[in-house]
């Protein structure tokens, strides 16, 4: 199995982002010598730990033993991990479904074949020494807010947490502040008052005193009381077309991630957090296990989409996403996801 784990230049990014406004893709899945189908899936940041049972499937061999050679690449900004599928470059992306729902409107399909949480995983930290002023959402008027990027996910849900907290979006100031190790400097050299992100980023902020925790979406109960509701984020998205003819790699893909999603239910952060690669624990495995484990509350154990979370997702980028508002009534949430193959995999 292939396992080269890669950024994409920005230069090649910004090729592929024109090259996506001219559709999707829809060819039948290449296949390898022996005849084992091969698929790259995008992971919008590889060692996030929202995104984690793309890496351990393949760790724990599952997609071996589900017959399909699967290659996992890295881009950080899920905007344009999203692109990058578009253009017909990779043949799934595992980032938010939010895209799926937001890109209907520009009559792109694009389905989650495999829901992998219920919750967004994203936290806003704040600096330390902004906590004292900055002690809600509400108090966000006048700051610096780093998300990974402009129409990134993170940007999505800063928008949304400031409209439920009556912040208009010139009341803030968005800045691009990438993620880990981008963003930890971002905050510390006061170029970001407070930010979002997820684990293992994080746990090391808060364990180094660096950011305390200002709206945690981790769990089910924290994305309910932030945003209203389930919030399904973390997903196995493809092509409708592409999956359409490609039925049985989807389902291999399907088979092997349940597979984990089932694992992951039935085991401890430690013994997850051990199954990763040694990189992905930057040097402190007791943190990393931390982070698995604060995190860990929002993966499903089957794949399955919550029933209320497409509606949740739409009404939060109905509230101020210009390709969703006003639009909602014309968007189908029956085609952005389907449980066909999850249904099958159990």
């Amino acid at each position: 199995m292939r396992t080269t784990h890669r950024l994409l230049p920005a230069a090649g990014l910004a090729l592929l982002a024109g090259v996506a406004l001219t559709g999707c893709q829809s060819s039948k899945a290449d296949t390898t010598s022996g005849g084992t189908p091969t698929v790259k899936i995008m992971v919008g940041g590889i060692d996030k730990v929202i995104y984690l049972p793309a890496k351990l499937t393949e760790q724990l061999g599952y997609f071996k033993d589900a017959g399909v050679d699967v290659q996992l690449l890295s881009e950080p900004a899920g905007a344009q991990a999203e692109n990058v599928l578009l253009a017909g470059q990779v043949q799934g992306v595992v980032g938010f479904y939010d895209h799926t729902v937001a890109l209907q409107t520009q009559g792109k399909c694009l389905e989650s074949v495999v829901q992998l949480s219920k919750a967004p995983g994203e936290v806003e930290v704040v600096a330390t020494k902004k906590a004292g002023t900055l002690t809600g959402f509400a108090d966000v008027k006048g700051a610096k807010l780093g998300v990974t990027s402009p129409g990134s996910s993170t940007d999505f849900l800063t928008r949304a947490l400031a409209v439920r907290n009556g912040v208009k979006d010139s009341g803030y100031t968005t800045v691009k502040a990438g993620a880990g190790t981008t963003f930890i400097s971002a905050l510390a050299q006061g170029a970001i008052d407070a930010g979002m992100t997820t684990d293992p980023t994080v746990a090391k902020l808060v364990s180094t005193g660096a950011a305390k925790v200002l709206v945690d979406m981790r769990t089910e109960e924290g994305s309910k009381a932030a945003l209203g509701g389930a919030y399904p984020s973390s997903s196995l998205y493809m092509d409708c077309a592409w999956v359409s003819k490609n039925e049985a790699t989807v389902q291999k893909l399907a088979n092997a991630l349940v597979k984990t999603l089932a694992w992951m239910d039935t085991h401890s952060a430690s013994d997850i957090a051990a199954k990763m690669p040694a990189d992905f624990q930057g040097g402190d495995p007791a943190l990393y296990a931390k982070a698995v484990g604060d995190t860990k509350p929002m993966f499903t154990a089957d794949g399955v989409m919550p029933a209320d979370g497409p509606a949740t997702v739409l009404k939060v980028l109905g509230t101020f996403n210009p390709a969703v508002k006003g639009k909602e009534s014309s968007i189908d949430l029956s085609k952005t996801f389907t449980t066909k193959f999850v249904d099958a995999a159990k």
